[in-house]
């Protein structure tokens, strides 16, 4: 159950209104947790500016893994949907490398490092071995490609964390956890 309405579109702050009003036009409508989180311009359009300045970082494909694979850490299940979603739609990922990413992996090497290390990042606060960061070097990924590695896993995770705080009503196809990780 929602512990947060969605605005109206009367509702939303002036301030959040032209990101409110970007994402609808980009996406086709505007989702319940978008219509939430902006409730605070602040929030809102820091994570908007962050989201929008990641969307330029590594391909659609491993972006989405990541995002499915630092999901099914946090327990998201509102973002495990639209992940999903969009892994599909947008990056054209078949169903079985949805389930992979989200289970930490792709049967591509190299996004299966990218997804592996972001793992790590998220499950070791970013206390990465030696070995974690040769590996995903060792992938073909340069210092500045693992910093958006490591830049994309906190931007994930702010939407996992609005989310299971706020409990928005899932308007996406929903997806159940993948079980154990």
């Amino acid at each position: 159950m929602p512990r947060s309405a969605a605005l109206k579109a009367e509702q939303v702050p002036a301030d959040s209104k032209p990101t409110l009003d970007a994402f609808t036009k980009n996406i086709g409508f505007t989702p319940n947790m978008i219509a939430t989180f902006a409730q605070s311009s602040i929030a809102f359009n820091a994570w908007a500016a962050l989201l929008g300045s990641l969307s330029k970082a590594l391909d659609v494909k491993t972006r989405d893994s990541i995002g499915l694979a630092v999901s099914e850490v946090n327990g998201c299940d509102y973002c495990l949907s639209v992940h999903s979603f969009t892994a599909e739609h947008m990056a054209k990922l078949p169903a079985d490398e949805i389930i992979l990413a989200r289970k930490g992996h792709a049967s591509d090497p190299k996004r299966d490092a990218a997804i592996q290390f972001a793992r790590k990042v998220i499950e070791t606060r970013g206390k990465v071995s030696d070995a974690d960061l040769k590996a995903v070097r060792d992938a073909g990924y340069t210092d500045a490609n693992v910093m958006e590695i490591v830049a994309l896993v906190p931007m994930y995770s702010l939407t996992n964390f609005f989310n299971n705080v706020f409990d928005p009503e899932n308007d996406f196809p929903a997806v159940t956890r993948a079980g154990p990780i």
